[in-house]
């Protein structure tokens, strides 16, 4: 079976085409190079995806999009073309080589009003990045697919050049710095080797529709920060507790997106607690001597 991975260089892609690593995986990228072999470099937003076509791909996992939220809300033309726009031809080629087709999207879709979403609940994005990861999803309903959202990934490997949440603040609290972290932001904050482990069953059992994958805990950036610190023998008193007012952000943010993940726990590689999942980072670390160096 050969599964081809967009986004094949970022957070998650990394960790998805290591899941599928006993298949015949090629991961796709423009800038960062994912660690498979063979690969392919191109571009999505020039929209010409012929060269993953001609790989004729059984399926294709489409993490690639534009994340970051204040720079969606600042260019929203961009973020239109990388989220909708290249969605939309991912799926003319889904169509195409018939191929099931995995979209991952995001908790940002819903408001944040109440949290524990499932599935089925309304969705009512606050920002443009939400808007658009949800007019995606809307896409891809017209294929063999499965939606796949998720929430506040992190991992012991960085994103395309950038460390992840996880890796920022134990590199800032490891230097003796303090940090601010929301207590009024709630999420469900996911390791991406649970998750891509999770995702690699639901493919390999053809689930379709929508699949919430995340951790198991809801907590905020405060709570998620101080189970850190603690999990690594590190000052959780440099940790200051902020609040929503106090951010610049550019764009809204759902104050509780956490995300019900009751359906996924039927899988045998169930959601992870915030403690399991941070002892498993730990472990990754301590393993390939990320963070200390």
């Amino acid at each position: 079976m050969r599964v081809v991975v967009t986004g094949a260089g970022g957070l998650l892609g990394k960790r998805i085409v290591q899941a599928f690593k006993d298949y015949e995986v090629v991961g796709v990228y423009h800038r960062s190079q994912p660690e498979t072999s063979p690969f392919l470099v191109l571009d999505l937003s020039s929209l010409n995806l012929r060269p993953i076509e001609e790989l004729s791909p059984d399926v294709i996992i489409h993490a690639a999009a534009l994340t970051d939220v204040d720079k969606c809300e600042r260019e929203p033309d961009l973020a239109r073309l990388l989220n909708v726009d290249v969605t939309r031809e991912i799926v003319k080629v889904s169509k195409r080589t018939n191929a099931f087709l995995v979209y991952i999207s995001t908790d940002y879709v819903f408001d944040g009003t109440r949290g524990n979403y499932r599935e089925e609940d309304e969705t009512n994005p606050v920002n443009v990045y939400g808007l658009t990861k949800l007019e995606g999803e809307k896409l891809v309903r017209d294929v063999d697919s499965l939606v796949v959202r998720t929430s506040t990934p992190y991992g012991s490997n960085p994103a395309s050049g950038k460390d992840n949440f996880a890796l920022w603040l134990l590199k800032k609290l490891k230097a003796g710095e303090r940090v601010n972290a929301l207590v009024d932001q709630v999420t469900s904050p996911t390791l991406n080797t649970n998750f891509s482990l999770m995702l690699r069953e639901a493919v390999d059992r053809r689930i379709k529709g929508v699949l919430h994958l995340a951790g198991r805990s809801q907590v905020s950036r405060y709570e998620f920060s101080l189970a850190l610190a603690r999990t690594f023998g590190l000052n959780e008193t440099l940790i200051n507790p902020a609040h929503f007012n106090e951010m610049k952000w550019f764009a809204r943010r759902p104050m509780n997106s956490s995300l019900n993940v009751s359906k996924a726990m039927s899988l045998e590689h169930k959601p992870m607690s915030l403690q399991e999942a941070l002892s498993e980072l730990r472990r990754e670390i301590e393993a390939n001597d990320i963070v200390w160096k």
